[in-house]
């Protein structure tokens, strides 16, 4: 945290940001809908892991396996380490880096909240939109999923949780080839007006993933699934062969 340019009042805030990422643990309705999918030692990517409450839930879920959480964000990254370190997670490793369909550099945008007093990591994205409100920038870099798969020499990736405000078919497109030889189960969070910032939209999922075999289902609100042969409105959505 010590090269974060904070003010006084931010920097209260991070210490808040973290107490609450190492000591809560967040959505247990998805940790009993995923405990069936997830063998306990899965190879899981959490692209956009934020202050790690899905990849403690992965870690849990998968003591023996592994988590690959995906964290371009410095102020994010600032609070996801520090909470997987209080809770002992050494099979989870953070990456500084996001997916996307090509290899490059990005200014990510964050909103200021508070009259500047709380940097509202949750809602950092890339592109544009209309938000009035005041933004922390800075560059980050991008890789994509089939140069990381290549790297690590992956020869299996049993689940991915994508939450990237917006940038989820651009980190898809980048992915292929793996996505095609490891068929992961993909949790994506799919969201019209964010997706638009990428120039991208709900649809163009579908159309991507279509054709390797995959089929959907659609989160609702009592944290069960249903079928859906395509987009049904702004939602997280579960696709698998």
């Amino acid at each position: 945290m010590s090269d974060l340019e904070l003010s006084f009042r931010q920097r209260l805030g991070w210490v808040a940001h973290v107490f609450k990422a190492a000591t809560q643990n967040h959505h247990p309705e998805l940790e009993r809908l995923f405990a069936p999918m997830i063998a306990a030692d899965a190879v899981i990517a959490d692209v956009g892991a934020h202050a790690g409450q899905f990849a403690k839930m992965f870690a849990r879920l998968a003591p023996q396996g592994h988590v690959h959480a995906f964290e371009p964000a410095p102020y994010a990254r600032a609070v996801l380490a520090p909470a997987l370190r209080w809770n002992g997670l050494a099979h989870v490793s953070v990456h500084p880096f996001g997916l996307s369909d090509a290899p490059g550099h990005f200014t990510l945008s964050t909103p200021l909240k508070r009259g500047r007093a709380e940097v509202g990591f949750g809602l950092a994205h890339l592109g544009t939109d209309a938000d009035p409100r005041p933004m922390r920038t800075e560059t980050i870099e991008v890789r994509t999923l089939d140069a990381f798969a290549a790297a690590q020499n992956l020869t299996r990736l049993d689940f991915l949780k994508a939450d990237v405000e917006g940038w989820e078919a651009r980190m898809l497109m980048g992915g292929m080839k793996t996505l095609s030889a490891l068929k992961p189960k993909l949790f994506l969070e799919l969201v019209q007006s964010s997706l638009a910032r990428a120039d991208t939209k709900a649809e163009d999922v579908f159309a991507l993933l279509a054709p390797l075999g995959y089929r959907a289902r659609k989160l609702r609100a009592d944290a069960t699934l249903i079928e859906t042969a395509a987009f049904d409105g702004d939602s997280d959505y579960l696709f698998e062969v």
